[in-house]
């Protein structure tokens, strides 16, 4: 597949089933991540894969109301970081930049082994750091919440969520968010 191709057809679905990822595909994952570029390749990035089904259930409580289709979940990954792990010029935050490099490359690497790689962000940062020993200097950014799509297993999405699985949400126009030469 090609990468205009994939990420065309890349999703973030809700409607999973926990098919679980094997051992070559996690260890492809994680070395896939590292080659993502850092400034001064600092790397600042973090990751926690939880994919035991006892401590997947413990991740689960942290989750916002909205996100209760995550516990379909074939496998959680745990995106966090801290600012003196990376670069620091004067305001720009490269650590988050750097992390969310990491993190497409991530996503990227999960869709082209036919799973969805989604991210979100509802969920109790506190109680998530809490379970997974994330110290308090880090910053949680995103759980990427990994399993198969699957269409039929909706039951635990509402309405609204249900929409979305039919049709990719609208992107604005290029207009809106590229300007050639000077933002205008």
């Amino acid at each position: 597949m090609t990468v205009e191709n994939l990420i065309i057809n890349r999703r973030s679905f809700r409607a999973l089933e926990n098919v679980p990822l094997s051992e070559t595909e996690i260890e492809k994952i994680k070395k896939l991540v590292l080659l993502a570029p850092s400034c001064f390749n600092n790397q600042p990035w973090r990751f926690v894969f939880v994919r035991n089904k006892e401590n997947l259930e413990k991740l689960f409580t942290s989750l916002s109301s909205g996100n209760e289709w995550a516990k379909n979940a074939s496998l959680i990954i745990a995106v966090f970081s801290k600012e003196d792990l990376d670069c620091k010029i004067k305001e720009r935050e490269y650590f988050l930049f750097d992390t969310g490099i990491a993190t497409g490359f991530l996503i990227l690497a999960i869709s082209e082994m036919g799973f969805v790689a989604h991210p979100i962000a509802g969920f109790d940062e506190k109680k998530a750091k809490n379970y997974l020993n994330i110290p308090d200097e880090y910053i949680l950014i995103s759980l990427i919440i990994v399993g198969k799509h699957n269409p039929e297993n909706d039951r635990l999405l509402n309405e609204k969520q249900k929409e979305v699985e039919l049709n990719r949400p609208p992107r604005k126009n290029i207009e809106e968010i590229i300007y050639d030469e000077k933002f205008s």
